[in-house]
């Protein structure tokens, strides 16, 4: 019997989802949760002041339903395309920041997507800022690299105008003492450049 359900066999089937799918469900998942939290909430404070004005207790009596309020279907859309762009490395602190959110402002339950998506729109600019600054990193690395390998090959290379050997400064033929015959020979506002091949 077992050969007829094929029990006995792996399972070859390996059901792989992307991250990004994994990310929006999780989000999407999260949102309905907060939305059935503020549902609930509103229904306690509304029977509270409806116990506060009446004085009297009916919630045991009333029995609520499953959940009255949805987003619609084009606003569903468009959160879970904005869940999908976001990392997965960022989800954990995404569902964090709509938590804090949530507590802070106790919003209606019209309310929780419009904090949802600001909360996701402010992840997506943390993301770009992060990518930015890391790609600018890379650049500026990059040149620094070029630039200290210039600098390395400009500090071998040296240009020799004259064909002399050594470097002549002002302060060489003073210590020397150099006759001003010499010196009017060569222009001094020009460096003396030498061959690195002389080293």
């Amino acid at each position: 019997m077992a050969s007829w359900f094929s029990w006995g066999e792996p399972c070859h089937r390996t059901l792989q989802r992307s991250p990004s799918d994994v990310v929006t469900d999780t989000l999407m998942l999260e949102l309905s949760w907060q939305m059935k939290e503020a549902e609930r909430l509103q229904r306690e404070r509304d029977n509270e002041y409806r116990r506060i004005k009446t004085g009297v207790d009916y919630s045991w009596l009333v029995s609520y339903p499953r959940s009255t309020y949805d987003i619609t279907a084009g606003e569903r859309l468009a959160l879970e395309d904005l869940c999908a762009k976001i990392h997965p490395s960022y989800c954990g602190a995404v569902i964090l920041r709509f938590r804090q959110v949530v507590m802070e402002n106790e919003p209606e339950v019209q309310e929780v997507s419009s904090f949802f998506r600001s909360v996701l729109l402010e992840a997506l600019d943390k993301m770009k800022e992060e990518e930015d600054a890391k790609r600018l990193s890379r650049q500026w690395n990059n040149k620094r690299s070029m630039s200290a390998s210039l600098m390395t090959f400009k500090s071998r290379v040296r240009i020799n105008p004259f064909g002399t050997s050594e470097v002549k400064t002002v302060s060489e033929d003073v210590e020397r003492g150099v006759g001003s015959a010499e010196r009017a020979k060569r222009v001094w506002s020009m460096p003396e450049f030498r061959n690195g091949k002389a080293m």
